[in-house]
């Protein structure tokens, strides 16, 4: 039997947890989270560093902190949440399938879905770097995990390739442990994580880092024993005579993070090559009618915070929704309204991975408007395009592609357009 449900969340994490209360408030009463952890929370659990909150609590908390805090506003809110429950489909008329160790399987329809299932990591397979499959090369987040949840030092001898957030964290605290953080190898020209991190985990311990730099080969004998590292070139690819080898025990990967979007495909859900997430208008829907995406699962964020903010708007957004399709569904005759008019938005120079992908002409005044700017940038300023005249002219002192760039856009000055671009001007 098929259960019903108004509101389906899939994800615990910051994101989701968000969007529930959000929605909540928005006075949905039905609604549901489906977590595949003990607890909710998500990632958040295993991080015990501060720099989480100021933006949404205007308090400087720890992971952990932040995700009892979300947690504890769900359980208040008596929001009905499936932990340890994974869903393994959707279909395009929004049934779920999921699974647990207590029901097994079960199917739900909702009214709406908000798709907040976070990202994963990059592994050694992604990045096909050649040497045998030897114990000690895991991913920040694992080794993240293992300290921190269970225990357990991975290394002691380590080198990091990528300078992902996780991974500069991760540097931090090995040297706290008592661990030595050889090395840390970028194929970039520049860090891919926050400036404070690089400044505080990186700097501050004097860890040495080799930019336009990659692990070429792994060695050892049932565990790594050293890895050798050479210069790029313009293609990212070794160049011969530049290597050097590096003795150590541990390779900690932090190339960066995917969205975790294999049940988006399934759905059907039109995704976007630029952020790996679904593509979405400013109301945050898919191109699945009813289904709504936020957090890392659309784009990877910088900080925690963006992504609670963002869950937030994504279920004040199903709230009005559902309202919308319950006043339709009461009026006699009633039909599903024509298709929206949407804007398309496109990508200057020295934009990536800007969301929303589409603008509707109709809607609130202010839409919010985020993007990765594709290099380091000082002095310059973004510029919004509506069919080709500049309508929004935005001074920044320094864009680099670690932090997001956002700002606020009002609907006014692209609602007649056809298109809109946002650039940089350098």
């Amino acid at each position: 039997m098929v259960r019903e449900r108004e509101l389906v969340i899939i994800g615990g994490g910051a994101a989701g947890l968000s969007a529930a209360v959000r929605a909540r408030e928005q006075g949905i009463r039905d609604i549901l989270v489906i977590e595949r952890s003990a607890r909710l929370g998500g990632i958040l659990r295993q991080c015990i560093h501060n720099g989480f909150g100021i933006h949404r609590y205007g308090e400087d908390l720890t992971g952990v902190e932040f995700a009892e805090r979300a947690a504890g506003e769900v359980v208040r809110a008596g929001i009905d949440c499936m932990l340890e429950t994974f869903a393994i489909g959707m279909t395009r008329d929004k049934v779920i399938t999921v699974v647990n160790p207590t029901q097994g399987r079960v199917e739900i329809r909702a009214g709406a879905v908000i798709l907040a299932m976070g990202c994963r990591e990059r592994s050694r397979g992604a990045l096909m770097i050649p040497g045998r499959r030897l114990a000690g090369v895991i991913t920040a987040g694992t080794a993240q995990r293992y300290l921190n949840l269970d225990g357990y030092l991975p290394g002691k001898r380590v080198v990091i390739l990528g300078s992902g957030d996780i991974g500069l964290i991760m540097a931090r605290q090995f040297v706290l442990e008592g661990a030595k953080v050889e090395h840390v190898v970028e194929i970039m020209p520049c860090s891919s994580g926050l400036a404070r991190n690089i400044a505080q985990c990186i700097e501050d311990f004097s860890i040495p880092i080799s930019y336009n730099s990659t692990v070429a080969a792994i060695h050892g004998r049932g565990r790594v024993e050293y890895v050798t590292v050479a210069k790029v070139d313009e293609n990212r690819l070794p160049i011969p005579g530049s290597e050097f080898t590096i003795p150590c025990d541990t390779l900690l990967i932090s190339a960066g993070l995917i969205p975790e979007n294999e049940l988006t495909k399934a759905a059907g859900i039109v995704l976007s090559a630029a952020t790996k997430g679904a593509v979405v208008d400013d109301t945050l829907m898919t191109s699945q009618e009813g289904v709504f995406s936020c957090g890392n699962v659309l784009h990877v964020h910088d900080l925690v915070d963006f992504v609670s903010l963002e869950g937030a708007r994504a279920g004040e957004n199903a709230a009005h929704y559902l309202k919308k399709a319950g006043l339709k569904s009461k009026k006699k005759g009633s039909t599903e309204s024509a298709e929206k008019d949407w804007i398309a938005v496109e990508e200057g120079f020295g934009v990536n991975a800007a969301v929303p992908q589409k603008l509707c002409r109709d809607g609130n005044t202010i839409v919010e408007m985020m993007f990765r700017p594709r290099g380091r940038y000082f002095n310059c300023t973004v510029c919004v395009d509506a069919d080709g005249v500049c309508v929004k002219r935005i001074k920044k002192r320094v864009l680099t592609q670690g932090e997001m760039c956002s700002f606020a856009l009002e609907r006014r000055l692209f609602a007649q357009a056809e298109k809109v671009v946002i650039r940089l001007e350098v």
